[in-house]
Parts: structure tokens; sequence; C-alpha cells
């Protein structure tokens, strides 16, 4: 095995895919990009032009939006260039900037489910209260802080990865720049490394999904106990939607996780695949299902694209 350190100026991604299946990945990645930007750009607009939706709940929705957006926006551009002009070299810098990028839109996703599950355990078990602790005031100093919080966790990982140093090869066998990755291929074996990354993902993965069940378990038990069945349908669909846009986003990232973990053989391709649409779907289909499973999104967007433009009659006397 060759020792001897290389200077690493760029690293080449190795995006695992079937010659045959390239051009249906690209126009695949293609629609999903456009659907991606689109809907969560309607969604903020409809959120911020609607004074009715100046609430808390709906903050939390036009946030997520920008997020999805922003994640959209760092991983499919270069994916498609990848496999379309074959543009596997990323600049060291340009590299450590998207990892940097996506590992803070991965928590401040995680970490704004787990609010806004604790937001509905609030409406719904503690109503009297709801109104006096979830203000529009103290929601945007959450957002604030949840930056914050993802700015900091983060930043050691840019350290780190500048500590790495590459003996074997510069080639990293995935679709975008990714620490664990990074860490894998380098010939720096310092346990440090990785430790700190499983320690993240617990405080800001593992707890706040056990954090976001725990909640819509004790609303599930309080929604059993409302004795108005239109209030109990309203609390279990609004707990329903919410639930479909946290399982979109846990459930592909923890497999990825979990399955290779538990001995269960998985090729480079299964893998990325899984990865890819675990950061790259969710954000088309949040958009989707808050624009039809919630009722005043639903409405904003009908009356935004049902207004009939009035013509002035015209006066011929």
């Amino acid at each position: 095995m060759n020792n001897t350190t290389i200077s690493v100026t760029d690293f080449l991604l190795h995006c695992e895919v079937n010659a045959d299946q390239t051009s249906m990945i690209t126009i695949f990645l293609t629609l999903v990009y456009i659907l991606s930007v689109c809907g969560n750009l309607l969604v903020i607009f409809v959120i911020v032009s609607n004074p009715k939706l100046h609430a808390p709940m709906y903050m939390y929705i036009g946030t997520l939006a920008v997020i999805d957006m922003c994640n959209s926006t760092i991983l499919i551009p270069k994916m498609l260039s990848l496999l379309i002009s074959n543009a596997t070299d990323v600049p060291y810098g340009a590299c450590l900037l998207q990892m940097y990028v996506i590992l803070n839109m991965e928590e401040m996703e995680s970490l704004l489910l787990a609010f806004m599950a604790i937001d509905r355990y609030a409406a719904v078990v503690h109503p009297l209260r709801y109104n006096t602790i979830f203000t529009n005031k103290t929601i945007w100093i959450i957002i604030l802080l949840l930056n914050i919080f993802a700015i900091f966790f983060n930043s050691p990982f840019l350290f780190f990865a500048n500590e790495l140093s590459f003996c074997r090869s510069n080639i990293l066998p995935y679709c975008f720049c990714d620490y664990a990755t990074m860490v894998h291929v380098a010939c720096t074996e310092n346990p440090k490394y990785l430790f700190l990354l499983s320690i993240v993902v617990i405080i800001t993965g593992v707890f706040p999904l056990l954090l976001i069940l725990f909640s819509y378990g004790r609303i599930a038990l309080a929604a059993l106990k409302i004795t108005s069945a239109d209030g109990r349908k309203k609390v279990i669909s609004t707990c329903l939607t919410h639930l479909l846009v946290v399982g979109l986003f846990y459930i592909p990232l923890l497999s990825s996780y979990i399955l290779p973990g538990a001995g269960v053989p998985m090729s480079t391709e299964v893998y990325n695949a899984m990865v890819i649409v675990g950061n790259v779907f969710p954000p088309m289909m949040n958009p989707i299902i808050y624009s039809f499973r919630n009722k005043e999104i639903n409405t904003s967007i009908i009356n935004l694209f049902g207004k009939k433009r009035t013509i002035p009659e015209i006066n011929n006397h």
C-alpha cells in the first residue's frame, strides 16, 4: 500500500450509475429539481403574500420550503453536470462547501421537524397556553437559533476535513461530497473523525426523531379523548401530514445508515440510489404534501391561480 501523501487540490466524484440508465436518471433529476424549486417557491410566495398565513405553523412550513430549495440546489445541478458532461472533478474548497451546506440543511430540517412536532403537541395537549408560548417572535428566534446551532455543530467538520491527508486516492465513490466518505478515503486513521460524526448524528438526528415520535404519540392519545368527531379528524389529519414529511426525510437516510451496519449486502449503486432519493425526493414531495393536505395553503393556491381578471366595461355613450 502506498502511504505517500498526495497533494489534493480537487476531488473526483465517482457516481455509480449504469450507462444505459444515465438518460433516464438525468430526466428524473431534472424533473425533480424543477418541481422542487417551483413547488417550494410557490409555498413560500403563498405564505408571504397571505396575511392569514402569518402564523407559527406556516412560518415553520415556509422555513422548511427554503431549506428544501437550498438542499436541491446544492445537490442536483452538480449531479446533472456529472451525468451529462461527466464533469467529475470538484475543487477542494467547493467540495468542502457542498459537504458543509448539506450537513447544515439536513440538521436544520431534522431539528425543524422536531420543533413542528412540539408545536403540534402544545396546540393539542395544552391549547390554552399555546398562543402565549408560540408567538411569531418566538418562532423567528427558534429559526435563528436553528441556523446558529447548525453552524456551531458543523464547523468542526470543516477543520477535521482540512486535517485529512490522502495517500491512496482522491476519488469519492459518491454522487456528491460527503464527510464520511472523505474520512474513509483518507489515510488518516484517527477514530476522532468518525466519532464526532456519530455524536452529531445522535444529537441532531436520533434524538429529534425520538422527540417527534414521543410528541405524536401523546397527540394521538389526546386525539382519542376529543369528543368532537370533526375536531378529532382535524387533529389526526394534521398529524398525518407532518408524519408523511417526517417519514420521507428519515426513512431513506436512516436505511442508508442502518442496513449496511446490520450486514445487509448492498452494492455501491444501490447505496448511492438510496442516499440520492433520501436527499432529493423530500424537497420535491414536501410542497406537494402541504399543497394538497393543508386546507389553508391549498385554498390560497387555488385563489392565486383561480383569480379572474375583470375587464372594465367600456361606456360607449
